[in-house]
């Protein structure tokens, strides 16, 4: 501020006393917090990028380096031979070797067995060698033995990676699919591990490059296709055990007082719903309407229900969300509200209408159902280890996710059991096990006489050590076709 000052020659202005200092301290300060604001900035700046760095290196490295574009792929493969993957007892799954012409081939010993679970290395890759691809071209080998192999102009071994497949389980449940189309999954409830999983048809994986044409242009039979993780299926009866879930939830966990009159059909507001082959089952209690799968009794329980609590459901059981799962798979999908029609909440709770659901994500279900509501992480891979046998990476993920509560999961294995004992599954029972299940008949294409048999299930029921699911197309009934073929995987995991 100035004061105006007038002599007799001219005007002058004359700084008030300790203005100018104050004006100086003010845009010193001005210019150190913008200073400081941009310093911050920068900081933020360079914290995000580390970030993204970091979050890279620790996650999103193995899949961009496994994208089929990516030609670091071909450097680490001009270095390092493909490792072995093998199962849990150390049997080869695949391997690289030299054929007589002394190029590098992939071998796999068991052929289609494996096919869809373990995979194939060209034309993009599949399975287990897809997703563990970074890891086989990977070695860990000690450097004196790098130093060696540089010197001496050979490639060094890629690390080997330790899946948790059993052998003598996957030839058994791909046998027992016969000439069927299928999938079977099995795993143990207690720790996640997959301990099967075979998908017919198979492909010979040491012949996919010359066949890759002729299977591509497959389009009926879907041979590349695993249908454990990516085939999508009506879960048919099996989906009941959802819609029991619901009603003790809605009815405080008391299922006494249900009770119905089965005359082989059902009919709501002009809609009507048939028992599997127009059984009738007589006065049934909710017990036993599950053991004997009467559609007309689920059909009479769905329209008491809920729809939005039901979807809530589901989707507490995984419906339309990510499983926990590393592979590639499908999502199951659930399209169900309060505003639907009767005859489409009558088709959903007895699992036929747009569910769907793929066998690897009910097999998640019936192991959280096993394991007193809580869901191991399913895995594949339990280790990595190089060529010298020294583990790299422990790949167990330990990882649990709660599905439902224990006297939840107590409801469902009491009434699956009954399933095994006086019911459906009744080929189960007698056994040196006891066994708890569900046995489903999906209808598909619109017409009732063509049906997929389900069975999912574990065993003992009491204790369980494994579970199976079982999906065969178009064989008919899950009692007649698919609990043989179960019986078969659990006759060979307690033999």
């Amino acid at each position: 501020m100035f004061k105006r000052k007038k002599n007799d020659d001219d005007l002058e202005f004359v700084a008030l006393d300790g203005y100018e200092s104050e004006s100086v301290k003010k845009k010193e300060k001005n210019r150190t917090f913008e200073t400081v604001l941009v310093t911050y900035f920068f900081v933020f700046l360079m914290l995000l990028v580390m970030g993204n760095l970091v979050l890279f290196v620790t996650k999103d490295s193995e899949s961009v380096i496994n994208n089929s574009y990516n030609t670091r792929q071909e450097i680490l493969a001009n270095k390092n031979i493909r490792g072995k993957i093998l199962s849990r007892d150390g049997d080869i799954l695949a391997q690289t070797g030299r054929n007589e012409e002394g190029k590098e081939i992939r071998y796999y010993p068991y052929g289609e067995i494996f096919s869809h679970v373990v995979g194939y290395p060209v034309k993009g890759k599949s399975g287990i060698e897809l997703s563990e691809n970074i890891n086989l071209l990977t070695s860990h080998d000690s450097v004196l033995v790098k130093i060696q192999n540089e010197v001496g102009s050979l490639k060094n071994y890629g690390d080997n990676v330790h899946t948790t497949l059993d052998v003598d389980l996957q030839k058994v449940a791909y046998e027992a699919l016969g000439a069927y189309r299928g999938a079977i999954v099995v795993t143990d409830p207690n720790t996640g591990e997959i301990l099967a999983m075979a998908s017919k048809p198979g492909f010979d994986p040491n012949s996919i490059g010359e066949m890759w044409d002729s299977l591509v242009a497959d389009k009926e039979s879907g041979v590349l296709v695993n249908r454990a993780t990516q085939g999508l299926y009506p879960p048919g009866s099996t989906f009941k055990m959802i819609t029991s879930l619901e009603y003790y939830r809605e009815h405080d966990g008391n299922v006494s007082d249900y009770h119905f009159n089965c005359g082989g059909s059902f009919t709501y507001q002009g809609d009507r719903i048939n028992c599997y082959h127009k059984s009738s089952h007589g006065s049934v209690d909710f017990k036993r309407s599950f053991e004997k799968s009467c559609n007309s009794s689920f059909a009479n329980i769905g329209v008491s229900e809920d729809a939005d609590k039901l979807a809530d459901t589901c989707k507490d059981l995984l419906f339309n969300k990510d499983l926990p799962y590393d592979g590639l798979y499908k999502k199951s999908s659930f399209v169900l509200t309060s505003g639907d029609s009767s005859y489409d909440v009558m088709q959903t709770s007895i699992g036929q209408g747009k569910t769907q659901i793929t066998p690897l994500h009910l097999n998640m279900i019936t192991c959280a159902i096993a394991n007193k509501g809580t869901l191991q992480k399913p895995y594949l891979v339990s280790k990595i280890a190089n060529y010298s046998g020294v583990t790299v990476k422990n790949c167990a993920p330990n990882k649990t996710i709660r599905l439902m509560s224990e006297d939840e999961s107590a409801f469902l294995t009491d009434i699956m059991t009954g399933v095994v004992e006086k019911g459906t599954a009744s080929k189960l029972s007698g056994q040196s096990y006891t066994a708890a299940g569900k046995t489903g008949s999906a209808e598909y294409n619109g017409d009732k006489s063509d049906s997929h048999a389900w069975f999912t299930g574990f065993a003992p029921a009491t204790d369980p050590q494994v579970c199976v699911t079982v999906i065969v197309e178009g064989a008919g009934s899950g009692g007649d076709y698919a609990v043989p073929i179960a019986k078969r995987v659990f006759d060979a995991y307690f033999k």
